[in-house]
């Protein structure tokens, strides 16, 4: 059964995702950065040089949210970057971080559905996607999609939360993210549903080698994880 922000709605999985992140937005890059102790800003960066070797000219970023990935791809120098959502509240805060640096010229972010992309198959040099595919409503449905819209050749770069497994790293996390990130998410934001979703999403989501298979059924080749900061986080690389 999908781990779902709001128990008591009768809503999809999509939907109640597309509600909790317009309520948090205003607050979003805060507490990212905040409850990461700003190392969610390495991992991004690490995620992007993984590319700098392919340089891709066109870039789809996958659940872009406020944009924050879709900005530190501009260090690739392309032509074109399309960041996808399903929440218009974070796009919002999206665009004027783009208008700020006056990259709207490269970057356009636009409503959508991850699972349901309104592009041309073949399409995209390299597909992007950072702390989004744990909210998909089908997770086999969505990276299908990245594929099909990727171009032979293309690579596919996914950043998302992990569990922890060495001693004492596993404990303290855990304790970490069961606890204080629920209390410091739901006290700034003021949805606690919020941040209780996201531990509960994590432990439910199939990482490492269980996400790879997934990766590989989607259509995705040489398929690769690698484990950052005692296994907290990882990027899967997968080629089409």
């Amino acid at each position: 059964m999908s781990v779902l922000p709001y128990k008591d709605k009768q809503s999809s999985k999509s939907e109640q995702v597309a509600e909790m992140f317009d309520n948090i937005s205003p607050k979003y890059d805060l507490l990212n950065h905040v409850l990461s102790g700003g190392i969610d800003i390495y991992w991004r960066k690490r995620a992007i040089k993984i590319l700098k070797k392919q340089q891709p000219k066109i870039i789809l970023d996958i659940a872009t949210g406020t944009g924050d990935f879709a900005l530190e791809a501009l260090s690739l120098n392309p032509d074109k970057i399309v960041g996808v959502d399903i929440s218009e509240g974070m796009l919002e805060v999206g665009r004027k971080k783009i208008l700020k640096r006056n990259k709207q010229d490269i970057i356009t972010l636009q409503t959508g559905d991850s699972e349901r992309l309104a592009f041309s198959d073949n399409y995209f040099d390299a597909v992007i996607v950072s702390f989004g595919v744990r909210n998909f409503q089908n997770l086999l449905s969505g990276l299908t999609e990245m594929n099909r819209v990727m171009k032979p050749g293309g690579t596919c770069v996914v950043v998302e939360f992990s569990k922890p497994q060495a001693f004492p790293i596993k404990q303290l996390y855990h304790f970490y993210s069961k606890y204080l990130l629920s209390l410091i998410g739901r006290t700034v934001s003021k949805d606690s549903s919020a941040y209780s979703y996201l531990p509960e999403s994590v432990q439910a989501f199939p990482d490492g080698n269980d996400f790879l298979e997934i990766y590989n059924k989607a259509g995705f080749k040489n398929t690769q994880c690698i484990p950052l900061t005692f296994g907290i986080c990882s990027i899967y690389v997968g080629h089409k």
